[in-house]
């Protein structure tokens, strides 16, 4: 089992952005609103901590819908609004039906093809659990914060793709 102490991401500022002017989208889902909230809330937290100012909250339906706004936004957003990253936040409880497993597997499969297509990382914030108190544990109880490990790994990822680009000069 993934546990927060088996990671050095919070630990290390390895790749911590260090440009202040970049824009994160986070894109919300409106089930499970008071978890997502809580992603959010943790996010936005670690993000303003950081210094990022330019934050746009998105919020779409359910997690299903997560890859259609991403790539709506980017679609429709003009050159000089684009995003630096996305942060995908949702939160699928399994129920008693497979519902669970084709909404997971779809926003999983969405969000990977996003990171292959978009010249900008794609950050997957959706917790995919089995019941309420799991999804409690990871927004801040023994499993760590989701919402602030992802705000983390968006500014890692957009330092790693600011390196990308100077070191191809």
């Amino acid at each position: 089992m993934a546990e927060v102490t088996n990671s050095k991401l919070l630990h290390i500022d390895t790749g911590i952005l260090k440009d202040r002017d970049a824009c994160i989208v986070l894109v919300k889902t409106e089930w499970n609103a008071a978890i997502v909230d809580e992603l959010e809330k943790g996010c936005m937290a670690e993000l303003q901590k950081q210094g990022v100012k330019k934050i746009i909250t998105l919020t779409v339906p359910g997690a299903f819908e997560i890859p259609f706004g991403i790539k709506n936004y980017w679609e429709n957003t003009g050159k000089k609004r684009k995003p630096d990253a996305f942060i995908a936040f949702g939160c699928v409880i399994k129920g008693d039906t497979p519902h669970f497993d084709y909404v997971c597997k779809a926003v999983t499969d969405g969000i990977v093809q996003l990171n292959l297509t978009l010249p900008v990382p794609v950050i997957f914030g959706v917790l995919t659990v089995d019941n309420e108190q799991q999804a409690k544990e990871r927004t801040g109880g023994k499993h760590g914060h989701k919402g602030v490990e992802a705000a983390v790994t968006a500014l890692k990822m957009i330092a790693l793709s600011a390196d990308g680009k100077h070191k191809s000069k």
